[in-house]
């Protein structure tokens, strides 16, 4: 896998935005098939930042009831990246 199919998106909230101001965590929602080297590849290679280490979460999809019945929304992957002090970056 290349790093754009790796890294899908930022997740932008108000408890990440925190994080990658205090403490240079950065969350993104990445490809559940990837692993903790893969994403820690691809971003490396998309920012140019040097990834100090690399937190995984399977995010189990939610169940609703809707109408005519249940739905499951998607399980995703998320990944919380925490980058060198020296190094930052730019989502907006």
């Amino acid at each position: 896998m290349n790093a754009t199919t790796i890294i899908r998106k930022p997740i932008v909230t108000e408890k990440a935005t925190i994080d990658s101001n205090e403490f240079n965590r950065f969350t993104f929602e990445v490809d559940r098939r990837a692993t903790k080297a893969q994403v820690k590849r691809a971003v490396e290679e998309l920012y140019n930042v040097r990834v100090v280490s690399v937190a995984t979460q399977r995010r189990k999809g939610e169940t609703r009831r809707m109408k005519h019945g249940w739905t499951t929304s998607g399980t995703i992957k998320r990944a919380i990246v925490k980058i060198h002090p020296e190094d930052s970056i730019q989502l907006f």
